[in-house]
């Protein structure tokens, strides 16, 4: 089974970065991802963690999105910052985790992680469009 770091290739890690960065594109929201080997508990609460340890809700307009993985655990959480949580809502982040697992499932991970980052610059970019004085607030890397 593999570990958090290399759950994806090299060349799947380059892919979901650039997808990062093509989704920030359209908005000033900032999308995070986050593998780890084990959740014990909770993986939304977990995330919630998670998103503070990496400064997420530090964002100008609080529109940071955290997409976490737990690979040994088989645990998968999307969770967004209160700017735009509030415009998107549970249901959307759980509707986000549901085609991951499916996808992860068929085996598909990294074309799907790559679609779900699309998806959420896409809704980001409605609430969050980029600004002429929109800096990367967050790094696009892949933590760990």
């Amino acid at each position: 089974m593999p570990t958090a770091r290399n759950f994806f290739t090299q060349q799947e890690q380059e892919m979901l970065i650039d997808a990062i960065a093509k989704a920030e594109l359209h908005t000033s929201g900032e999308i995070r991802l986050h593998i780890e080997n084990f959740c014990f508990g909770s993986e939304i609460k977990t995330a919630e963690k998670v998103f503070t340890r990496l400064k997420m809700h530090q964002t100008e307009e609080r529109n940071g999105v955290l997409i976490y993985i737990a690979t040994l655990s088989r645990k998968v959480a999307v969770i967004g910052d209160e700017g735009i949580h509030q415009k998107l809502g549970t249901q959307f982040w759980q509707s986000l985790v549901n085609d991951l697992i499916k996808q992860f499932k068929a085996d598909k991970k990294a074309p799907a992680l790559a679609a779900c980052i699309i998806e959420c610059g896409k809704q980001l970019g409605k609430f969050f469009p980029l600004s002429d004085r929109d800096t990367n607030e967050l790094s696009n890397n892949i933590s760990f």
